[in-house]
């Protein structure tokens, strides 16, 4: 049956287990499908070329396993990649937006920061999305080159992830923002310690929730979406070191996750065949 068919989701890392939570609240009976891909993370250094190719390995993967919708849990995947997979596959590919949006909605001070990765920044996503709805503010942008390696690394709480934030929080409270945008989905794990850092009056936004709602719809509208029949299940895969990702799998996900490493074929580098003309594939 079509609508048991699980949902693909890919991050460059451990980073999108923030939005799968949200996908697994929002869909409890669906099963689910997450590709980490650390070993070639991080993401936010690589060229345009180079994301849009792990994209589409990592999207032929997924569809491999039978997935019936693909949610780009990272924002510099979507940035790099999400026009030409929406162009290739005639499926619902869900991506992300930074909360720029109701972050602008919700400041009292008229200034919001970002936090997000240099080729997110650099993304013509994201210039189209400040022209849209930027304008009701002053949205300062502050890259954090460096941030998502230490939460791949399981160091949510220690000296120098402390130290890191630290600096590139710092210009953004010396301008009063009172609105934070998480804007690269490893970053929602570290929520604790951007809170402890920037002070209770300011409010960190991050687009997991809003993520999930749209799988919803999405698979809603196209007749997708799995029976209430029983509890959806998960499966794992990695191009990093599974040992290593296991011991981070099981704190921030459950104990007892199936983690898997990424076939060789889907973990070897992307050529450029991958990014010539792709035909369409059947969505069923």
């Amino acid at each position: 049956m079509t609508a048991r068919r699980p949902i693909g989701v890919f991050d460059s890392g451990i980073g999108g287990l923030t939005v799968l939570h949200e996908i697994r609240r929002e869909l409890p009976h669906e099963d689910l499908l997450y590709v980490a891909d650390s070993g070639h993370a991080p993401y936010g250094d690589k060229s345009s070329a180079a994301i849009e190719a792990r994209s589409l390995a990592i999207t032929e993967f997924l569809l491999a396993q039978g997935a019936k919708a693909v949610v780009m849990a990272c924002n510099t995947a979507t940035g790099a990649a999400a026009a030409l997979l929406r162009a290739c596959y005639p499926l619902p590919i869900v991506a992300m937006e930074p909360a720029v949006k109701p972050a602008v909605e919700r400041t009292r001070s008229g200034t919001v920061g970002v936090l997000a990765t240099r080729q997110t920044f650099a993304s013509p996503a994201f210039a189209r999305l400040l022209e849209r709805v930027g304008t009701g503010a002053e949205v300062l942008l502050q890259p954090c080159p460096g941030l998502a390696e230490r939460v791949e690394a399981g160091d949510l709480n220690g000296e120098a992830t402390r130290r890191l934030l630290a600096r590139f929080l710092a210009p953004l409270l010396k301008r009063e923002v009172d609105t934070l945008v998480l804007g690269c989905t490893h970053y929602p794990h570290l929520t604790p310690l951007i809170q402890s850092l920037a002070g209770p009056e300011v409010t960190v936004l991050d687009s997991g929730v809003a993520v999930a709602r749209q799988v919803r719809r999405r698979l809603t509208e196209a007749g997708l979406l799995a029976p209430a029949d029983r509890p959806g299940r998960e499966r794992f895969w990695t191009s990093g070191d599974p040992s290593g990702a296991r011991e981070l799998l099981a704190r921030l996900w459950r104990v007892d996750a199936l983690l898997q490493p990424l076939p060789e074929e889907v973990e070897a580098d992307a050529t450029a065949e991958l990014l010539g003309p792709r035909p369409l594939l059947s969505p069923t």
